[in-house]
């Protein structure tokens, strides 16, 4: 028979372990100092008293006051949980107690252990968390008498409805590995830092007996409302399902580029010199999606959100009523105080509960150079870019291109890799103006114009004709073609 699921109330937690922890069992929760351990701990307990359970926390190390005072900066009542202190006694000073106060100095761990177990049996605990375990393995002073007291509560809550939660703060001089083979499960909470901005917090799950849950480490944060964990992305876990069709700018000659538009379900990497119009041709498919009634959500990195809405506005594609209507979001990241876990789930958020049809993600380079620490994180946005297009979301994808594309945008991001259209634009000088072109190189889901066109700023965007004046336009160095250049490329562009 299958063990019943406890739901610890972290959403995020209960999706990696596939519902919830099962019932019944000793499970370990492990960090460091300041990774969020008691925090954790007491939203397992919150959720039980929620439940009609009944909730212990048994501390030997924090007092009753400082566990209300965690409470009380997420906003919670601890209405419903028992606090059992174990504390020494000149920690107790002042205080009414309630309660029975041992001195950790004077007495045994069995009687330590036997305090604990009457406890539960009085108040008839189905959720208990015991805090910490570094206070028991310093009563215990030997290895193998500390082994032996926690194989004794396995064994006692074994018999019981019960599920016991132990912390350790992971302040032994080794890996306490003898611990993880005694207890059914093991949660691992990790602080990494970074040189700048917060700390990035992960956690995994190293262990947990005769069930499935979801390996690898997994983000999360710590904010006022309790501990959030996000979920790592698994694209392959997302079945697809939508209507192939083709999403259009309303600029024909832009989307014949396209072989009449962009299809949906898939990734375009927008890509060009600084000031070349990448992130204005992205803002026009999005702004268009939002007149047709679909939601498009747009996060910004480089660029800040008044100076993006007053370009646009520039070019009369008047996003305000989009923002006002709801059918459009526009998010500034400050990537120093989020992870990439945290920002992967907005966007997945924004996917699966507000319904975007159109991401922007403008750009790759501030979401790269901005978390340099992250080896892995083009996996990370590849199994992102991966899950949109399962659920037909169009995604584009802004990059700023130093040089030569064979230098700087292999170097950077493998283009194969992550998007399924590359849309190139250059600079090029004619008739002693600076101009701007435009070609689609790549597109795998579709035949594409092979030629290169002038886009035209002017109030809006619009296209020209083939630059057939030119050569070598998307190497980055064109030349003229002809005797007569200046005759063969009119001035109007037409």
């Amino acid at each position: 028979m299958e063990d019943t699921r406890l739901k610890i109330g972290i959403e995020g937690l209960d999706d990696i372990l596939n519902g919830g922890l099962p019932s019944g069992h000793l499970y370990l929760l492990e960090g460091e100092p300041g990774t969020g351990k008691t925090t954790i701990a007491l939203q397992f307990l919150m959720e039980g008293a929620k439940t009609g359970e009944s909730a212990l926390y048994v501390t030997l190390s924090e007092s009753k006051q400082e566990l209300h005072s965690v409470a009380e900066s997420h906003g919670w009542t601890l209405d419903g949980i028992e606090i059992f202190e174990l504390l020494p006694e000149e920690n107790s000073l002042g205080i009414e107690r309630q309660y029975t106060v041992f001195h950790p100095a004077e007495v045994e761990l069995a009687d330590t252990t036997r305090a604990i177990l009457d406890r539960v049996e009085h108040c008839q605990a189905r959720r208990v968390v015991v805090d910490s375990l570094s206070e028991l393995r310093m009563l215990a002073q030997e290895p193998i008498r500390y082994r032996r007291q926690l194989l004794a509560l396995k064994q006692y809550f074994s018999g019981k409805r019960c599920t016991v939660v132990l912390l350790d703060d992971r302040t032994s001089t080794q890996d306490d590995l003898q611990l993880h083979s005694v207890v059914h499960g093991v949660i691992s909470l990790e602080n990494l830092p970074r040189e700048y901005g917060i700390k990035r917090r992960r956690m995994q799950i190293t262990k947990l007996r005769a069930s499935a849950f979801r390996e690898g480490y997994h983000d999360y944060s710590i904010k006022r409302g309790g501990v959030h964990i996000y979920p790592r992305l698994v694209a392959a876990e997302h079945n697809p399902g939508f209507s192939s069709e083709l999403v259009t700018s309303q600029v024909p000659e832009l989307d014949a580029l396209f072989g009449g538009g962009i299809h949906r379900g898939t990734s375009t990497l927008v890509t060009g010199p600084a000031g070349s119009g990448k992130s204005t041709i992205c803002a026009k498919y999005a702004v268009e999606a939002a007149r047709r009634g679909e939601a498009v959500s747009v996060y910004l990195f480089d660029e800040g959100l008044r100076t993006y809405l007053s370009r646009l506005n520039s070019l009369g594609m008047d996003p305000e009523k989009h923002l006002q209507s709801g059918m459009l979001t526009v998010e500034q990241i400050d990537p120093a105080e989020l992870s990439p876990g945290e920002f992967v789930a907005r966007v997945r958020n924004s996917v699966s509960s507000r319904h975007s049809r159109v991401v922007v993600i403008d750009s790759l380079n501030g979401f790269m150079n901005s978390m340099p620490g992250e080896r892995y994180l083009p996996i990370q946005l590849h199994e992102l870019i991966s899950y949109m297009n399962q659920q037909g979301v169009v995604t584009l994808l802004v990059f700023a291109q130093h040089g030569l594309l064979a230098d700087q945008l292999m170097s950077v991001v493998d283009v194969s890799y992550l998007a399924d259209a590359v849309l190139l634009l250059r600079y090029f000088e004619a008739n002693a103006a600076l101009k701007w072109a435009v070609s689609v190189v790549k597109n795998r889901s579709g035949n594409h114009e092979k030629s290169v066109r002038e886009l035209i700023f002017n109030g809006g965007i619009k296209l020209g004709k083939p630059l057939t004046a030119f050569r070598g336009m998307i190497s980055g160095t064109p030349e003229t073609v002809g005797s007569h250049p200046g005759q063969t490329y009119p001035e109007d562009g037409n």
